[in-house]
């Protein structure tokens, strides 16, 4: 591919300090390390690094334009191009790199705190269902005809989110559905979308700090940003911050859903469902679509990312049928994720990190009103501790066994990262057990299983890995737990009998 950068700054405000703009660009790169032959090198500031460090490295390595906001000093043989916002400029030159792709789709964006994975998911497989092509961008992965590729943050780098609409367009996607970070409005990696739909699923206060958002005023202007950014606005209208939220949207046109009566999608008589070692939800959707929903999901908050699913796919023109069908099937790796082991009890795998995710979903869980609820996790190495000292509280408190084990140690000792945990957890008087190898954990939670029990494996939800000591190895939940059953079938069909080393019982 080639193109002229003239053509490139297109719709950009800039300066020409040196060098000319007729310039044929054979690759576009924001990380020098990629940089080719007469390459244009865009300098953007990161957390950690800033690129006008590594606009001269990039100029040797044969870039022959540099786009910047600070001044770089590199051979006056390149063309250097000042704009006041880097970030955007990458964005908007991305877009017209790759043939603005997403005017070729149906896109879909979500934002808010919860619920944008499963809402995007839920999305996904109800219009493939109905024979749409939907790509997906998201938190666990990123799905594009060509490719699946793992995610490393919730919305990736602007020229990345246009390579990857290019190839849905080049693999025949007629749509997208995408999650859209606080960080990503904030940081322009969406500059230049204008989304046929904006989903706003909620907010709460969450990623307020030195290197996110400075306030929860910060981070709610910052999600605010989708709803002037988007075709048709589709806005929780239960959250009870819903006027703030959509407060100087430029919508043309704004739909909500929720329990609420003046909702446009309402939710009415929701009911838990438990069956055969699975959790779900059922209620009756009206409003802009009128169907019963049921959902092997567990939750109230199945209940609001379904009705945003619903909202959206109407629009499609799917059919309630295809909807109702495609929501029963829904499932989203590693988030509330049942797998079946017993008709007796259930098990499932979940995300959840940190102390306000673990939370929220022991409350869920407790709804269900579980013999016992049984939560097995461990902690992140190098990173904070008192992570570890609220999850082990909140652990303590909301279940009536925890099962303290490793997650990713990485530098640090297990047994030390679960000490801290223990501390935590001594707040309460809550029971717990520690067993420091995780698939030993998960084998030990599943042989003390008794009937109505629900035992969460929290944490690790769709990674299939675990670092130790900066190595990763492979480690996939249901892996484990298909081997630890197929191990028990074989053992119980020699004669044997299934065995778990002795642990104590403690009392926080």
């Amino acid at each position: 591919m080639e193109k002229n950068l003239r053509q490139l700054l297109a719709g950009l405000k800039y300066e020409v300090i040196q060098g000319s703009e007729d310039r044929e660009i054979m690759g576009v790169a924001y990380d020098s390390r990629k940089v080719e032959e007469n390459f244009l090198f865009v300098c953007i500031k990161g957390a950690v690094s800033d690129g006008h460090k590594y606009a001269p490295v990039a100029a040797q390595k044969g870039a022959c334009a540099i786009v910047a906001e600070d001044a770089v000093e590199v051979p006056s043989s390149v063309t250097v191009i000042r704009v006041e916002n880097s970030r955007y400029a990458l964005a908007l030159i991305s877009a017209e790199w790759f043939d603005h792709p997403a005017k070729k789709l149906t896109t879909i964006g979500i934002t808010g705190t919860k619920g944008k994975t499963t809402t995007s998911y839920m999305i996904q497989s109800i219009l493939n269902a109905a024979g749409h092509k939907c790509g997906l961008i998201g938190t666990i992965e990123s799905i594009t005809g060509k490719r699946v590729i793992p995610s490393e943050n919730t919305t990736p780098e602007s020229y990345l989110i246009n390579e990857y609409f290019s190839e849905m367009v080049e693999s025949g996607f007629d749509s997208v559905v995408m999650e859209v970070s606080s960080q990503a409005l904030m940081l322009d990696r969406v500059a230049g979308i204008y989304f046929d739909f904006g989903i706003f699923t909620n907010i709460a206060p969450d990623h307020i700090g030195p290197n996110e958002h400075k306030s929860f005023e910060d981070y709610m202007e910052c999600k605010k940003k989708l709803l002037r950014q988007c075709r048709i606005g589709i806005v929780n209208r239960d959250d009870r911050h819903y006027e703030q939220i959509v407060e100087g949207n430029t919508c043309e046109k704004l739909e909500t859903y929720g329990f609420d009566s003046n909702a446009s999608l309402r939710a009415s008589n929701a009911m838990m469902l438990s069956k055969r070692g699975r959790l779900g939800i059922r209620y009756e959707a009206s409003g802009i679509v009128n169907i019963p929903v049921e959902i092997d999901i567990p939750g109230k908050f199945s209940v609001y990312n379904s009705l945003a699913a619903i909202a959206v796919c109407h629009h499609f023109g799917v059919t309630p049928d295809a909807i109702m069908d495609a929501l029963t099937h829904a499932k989203v790796k590693g988030r509330v994720e049942m797998v079946h082991v017993s008709d007796n009890f259930t098990v499932m795998i979940d995300y959840a990190h940190n102390a306000m995710a673990l939370e929220s979903l022991l409350s869920t869980l407790r709804e269900y009103h579980p013999s016992r609820l049984i939560c097995l996790f461990g902690c992140g190495g190098n990173r904070d501790p008192e992570r570890r000292f609220s999850m082990g509280e909140v652990s303590g408190r909301m279940a009536d066994l925890t099962i303290i084990t490793s997650d990713n140690p990485r530098n640090e000792e297990p047994q030390a990262i679960i000490d801290n945990i223990v501390t935590g957890i001594r707040k309460t008087d809550g029971r717990y057990v520690t067993i420091i190898d995780r698939r030993e954990a998960i084998a030990w939670a599943i042989h003390h299983g008794e009937p109505g029990d629900i035992i969460v494996l929290a944490g690790k939800g769709h990674e299939d890995y675990q670092i130790i000591k900066g190595k990763k190895y492979p480690m996939d939940e249901r892996v484990i737990i298909r081997e630890i059953l197929d191990r028990d079938a074989e053992t119980l069909k020699a004669g044997g009998e299934i065995r778990d080393r002795e642990y104590t019982i403690h009392q926080g």
